[in-house]
């Protein structure tokens, strides 16, 4: 009887779930992954697929749905899926776990209280983490649950790189740079371990390269910087996300334009980016074969931001050693890989074109000075190891 766990990862019109068993001590197999989408339009809709993307289960609702009854229904399917095996624990991605919480944490009425006082903190992002813990701890009282936090892989960060210049007793009230996208770039770090050792002790820049998207200096496998900061509205150019902008720029919009708060927030978080720039579209697929001019204008500041960022961030790591993409559009893009990389040759970065186009782990000519990989991440996997360490179950290595 294998042991099993399910990473729920929960936003405000959809949850994302996979399930994962642990076939022995070296690796976990993955079982099944699904979705309950168009939550909040009345008519939800549940499907879930296995390894090979075959369709196990789908069902539809006609009427508004609460979310405790949406995810008792993926923890039955789960436990009925698993037949004999049993549903060890459940991993939750949460967003923010503050000042104070650096490592995963099993889910207690305290833990909970805690990081509902984090709210303020991440306001459109928080509450939505935390919604399937209470639901679980409503229908599911012993099944143990394991908060993984998306910032704990950046407190290693040195003080001097999370703190604003602003009078302390902000940062008292916990204004400060926190940094996100940590689960994916913990995942990338043991990754690097087990293909290039050599490298992972160096100087590498990772870039999660998203809807979302982020970079982050990493010295030893360690987070020494990163462009998220307070929110995870901060540094490069996302899809509907402005990124890093001018303070005076939202004084503006709100003295100037009218806008209130919460005007400015919907802007900023979802008007703004890739389909703010290009009028058409945050999908990156979709504009790189747009011949909508303004397709392109989108494409070049997205690039030139990260090329901007990387610049700084290989300052605070005193060079660079490699270069990692990841995410869906740092995974499935040899063109933005290419465009970065041709802004970087000052530096010796030199891509192989045929291992950057067929998505190859490596993907720097042997000439580079710099190694540059393309390397998937999987932060279920890692929410599934984190789990199994804090529930006591062996998890596998990278």
């Amino acid at each position: 009887m294998a042991a099993a766990v399910l990473t729920l990862n929960a936003g405000s019109s959809s949850i994302k779930f996979s399930l994962l068993e642990l076939a022995d001590a070296d690796q976990f197999e993955f079982v099944a992954k699904g979705e309950i989408e168009e939550i909040e339009s009345g008519a939800p809709h549940f499907s879930a697929v296995d390894a090979q993307g075959a369709r196990l289960a789908e069902r539809k609702w006609t009427r508004p749905t609460g979310f405790d009854e949406l995810l008792g229904a993926v923890i039955q399917w789960t436990e009925d899926h698993l037949g004999d095996n049993k549903l060890t624990a459940v991993g939750h991605r949460v967003v923010h776990g503050g000042p104070k919480h650096d490592r995963p944490e099993r889910v207690t009425a305290e833990l909970l209280a805690e990081l509902e006082a984090l709210t303020p903190l991440a306001p459109l992002h928080e509450p939505h983490s935390l919604a399937p813990i209470r639901a679980i701890l409503a229908a599911r009282p012993t099944l143990p649950q394991v908060a993984c936090f998306d910032t704990a892989f950046h407190r290693t960060m040195p003080t001097v790189a999370t703190r604003f210049a602003l009078p302390r007793q902000y940062e008292a009230q916990g204004v400060r740079r926190y940094g996100f996208h940590g689960l994916s770039y913990e995942y990338i770090a043991g990754r690097l371990r087990a293909l290039a050792p050599r490298l992972a002790a160096g100087r590498v820049i990772a870039g999660h390269l998203g809807n979302g998207a982020s970079l982050c200096a990493m010295q030893a496998g360690r987070s020494v910087d990163t462009t998220m900061g307070f929110t995870a509205l901060d540094g490069l150019v996302m899809g509907t996300r402005c990124g890093a902008i001018d303070p005076g720029v939202v004084l503006y919009l709100q003295q100037q334009c009218g806008l209130c708060a919460h005007d400015v927030e919907d802007l900023l978080y979802r008007r703004s980016g890739l389909l703010g720039v290009s009028g058409i579209t945050s999908d990156m697929r979709t504009l790189q074969t747009s011949p909508d001019p303004r397709a392109r204008e989108a494409i070049d500041l997205f690039v030139y931001r990260i090329v901007r960022e990387i610049g700084g961030l290989m300052n605070c790591l005193g060079g660079l050693d490699g270069l990692v993409f990841t995410a869906g559009i740092g995974e499935h893009s040899p063109d933005v890989r290419a465009m970065v990389c041709a802004k970087l040759q000052w530096l010796g970065v030199a891509l192989d074109p045929e291992a950057n186009q067929s998505n190859t782990l490596k993907i720097s000519h042997k000439s580079s000075r710099i190694e540059v990989w393309a390397i998937p991440t999987d932060e279920e996997a890692m929410i599934a190891r984190h789990t199994c360490d804090t529930v006591g179950a062996t998890a596998p290595a990278f």
